[in-house]
């Protein structure tokens, strides 16, 4: 556009200057060798006009004609190049294809069109097609060659690292990383590698310098850098922490402004803070983290945060974190303990039972046994409460490529990768719902039924048909020595299909208590979280026990 522009300029130029001196005529004399020449100045300006033409005209002939040799040859170099660089981009597209055959083709053709010193990418179309034959030998060679030239040194640390992990040689793959590090610090493959093998070996300060260079770099985004960073703070802080509290409290301290949600930074802050004898600062730096995410860590360390402190102030603790949190199961967990600790057994079963109505798990059910045998000692309900602890899920855990850990590690120890731990329940513990109709579910909507004595009646075989075993569940003997009720839920045969009839729920009768006369009856019912226990235990009040009804299944 602006050479067009330029040429239009000059046009226009000598336009002007052509009706500039039509504007003024004039005459011109010339003498030369005795003979005078006459002529008016348009004239003479066209004639000049015309011979600086006739001049360039000639000059771009003998141009042309002196420097066609070379020109025919460029031109025939530049379609065998063409043709080159075709059969290259045809090789290339092959091997990422995984067609060897015409890889290898198109890698020949373009040998003989294109030199290798000349075109590096022949040396990437050479091992892509090694790999992808399964001649890991020579495409290891080629990469090889690749990182000894300057201009391909990335590509062939690359292709280097990526063979050393297919080999599983994790030594060669981190040094191959580092040195890819080293000089290209703005690869995101080679950082990140490199980040997690300084982070495997405990070279914090090392890992740290290496991501400030990668966010300088705008290799990782900020978000994401400042989270590794924070991470890394916090290993860092949990070594500092016995011999350097003052340093652990700062790099922890630092962390939790990178990534406020960060627990095990916060922990580690409050902990360093305790040795320091500064219980406002901690307490308040793990308020912080409960208000964001109620976690038991948090809760444990809050509690018992002076060793000095009584079960009665603790307990105190414990209810400020549920004020701070209300409704919240890890907050009435933490409550229930502390009450347990204090004696204080009514209260403590009361937040237990509200935690398991919230939140099943299996250490509010292990809670509830222990406050069981603290308050009742009834074997029959301690059982109870252990078997629902078996049967409910498992608490959530540091957890990391299906491996849970006691405490939380900045690394994983299955991967290697950093930032890998989340608190989540492990996932092999995880099971589906029960659907209705499936014999679990029967099992359940039986066990939920009142204290009566349960009875499994299934109707006579039939010829033909398989018996389908029973499971009896426990006669039950109510504890205000009501007549029971017997039920009767039918068993269909193997060929029929499972239903679970709808069953009426019957209240045992209330037994009126001993008093004397004119004095009002009381019914004597006694709580009971849940359903009743699965072992009512062994009774030593002298009552007899229902007798057994059996049944013939054959």
């Amino acid at each position: 556009m602006i050479r067009i522009l330029f040429y239009v300029l000059i046009v226009l130029a000598l336009g002007a200057g052509f009706a500039w001196l039509a504007d003024r005529p004039g005459e011109l004399s010339l003498i030369w060798q005795g003979q005078r020449i006459e002529m008016s100045l348009m004239v003479a300006a066209t004639l000049l006009a015309s011979l600086i033409a006739a001049v360039l005209i000639a000059v771009w002939l003998v141009r042309v004609v002196w420097l066609s040799p070379h020109s025919i040859s460029r031109y025939f170099r530049a379609r065998k190049r063409d043709r080159g660089y075709q059969a290259l981009s045809t090789g290339l597209i092959a091997a990422g294809a995984g067609d060897s055959v015409l890889a290898r083709k198109m890698t020949a053709r373009t040998h003989g069109l294109l030199s290798a010193d000349q075109e590096p990418l022949i040396h990437l179309l050479e091992a892509q097609t090694a790999l992808i034959e399964g001649k890991y030998d020579d495409a290891r060679k080629k990469f090889e060659l690749m990182a000894d030239d300057p201009e391909t040194r990335e590509l062939g640390l690359r292709g280097l690292y990526l063979e050393a992990k297919r080999l599983g040689a994790n030594e060669a793959a981190r040094q191959y990383a580092e040195r890819a590090a080293d000089k290209a610090p703005h690869l995101p493959w080679a950082t990140l590698a490199a980040l997690d093998y300084r982070s495997q070996t405990g070279q914090w300060d090392e890992a740290i310098r290496l991501l400030d260079q990668s966010r300088t770099a705008h290799v990782i985004e900020r978000k994401e850098a400042d989270r590794k960073k924070a991470v890394l703070l916090t290993a860092r802080a949990g070594e500092k922490l016995e011999a350097d509290p003052k340093g652990a409290r700062d790099d922890a301290q630092a962390a939790l402004k990178l990534a406020e949600d960060l627990v095990p930074a916060g922990l580690i802050a409050a902990k360093a803070l305790f040795r320091e004898d500064n219980l406002r600062k901690g307490a308040a730096i793990l308020e912080k983290l409960w208000k964001q995410d109620p976690h038991p860590e948090v809760a444990k360390l809050y509690v018992r945060a002076r060793s000095g402190d009584s079960a009665a102030d603790r307990l105190k603790r414990a209810n400020k974190l549920e004020a701070l949190r209300p409704n919240n199961p890890v907050a009435l967990a933490t409550v229930a303990e502390a009450a347990l600790e204090a004696r204080e057994l009514p209260l403590a079963r009361s937040k237990a039972e509200a935690a398991a109505r919230i939140q099943p798990s299996e250490s509010i059910f292990l809670l509830l046994a222990d406050i069981e045998e603290a308050d009742t000692n009834d074997d029959g309900r301690i059982r109870h409460w252990m078997n629902q602890a078996l049967k409910s899920p498992r608490d959530p855990a540091w957890t990391a490529d299906g491996v849970t850990a006691p405490e939380w590690l900045p690394v994983s120890p299955v991967s290697g990768r950093l930032d890998a731990f989340e608190w989540k329940q492990p996932v092999a513990q995880i099971a589906g719902p029960i659907e209705e109709g499936t014999p679990d579910a029967a099992d359940e909507a039986i066990r939920s039924l009142p204290p009566v004595a349960i009875v499994h009646q299934r109707p006579e075989p039939q010829p033909g048909r398989a018996a389908v075993p029973v499971k009896t569940s426990p006669v039950i003997e109510a504890e205000d020595k009501a007549p029971v009720t017997v039920k009767t839920i039918a068993v269909p045969a193997p060929s029929e299909s499972v239903i679970v009839p709808q069953t009426v729920k019957t209240e045992p009768k209330p037994v009126p208590a001993k008093t004397g006369e004119g004095k009002p009856l009381e019914t004597v019912v006694e709580p009971f979280f849940g359903r009743p226990p699965d072992d009512p235990g062994v009774r030593d009040d002298g009552s007899k026990p229902l007798e057994k009804t059996t049944f013939r299944l054959f």
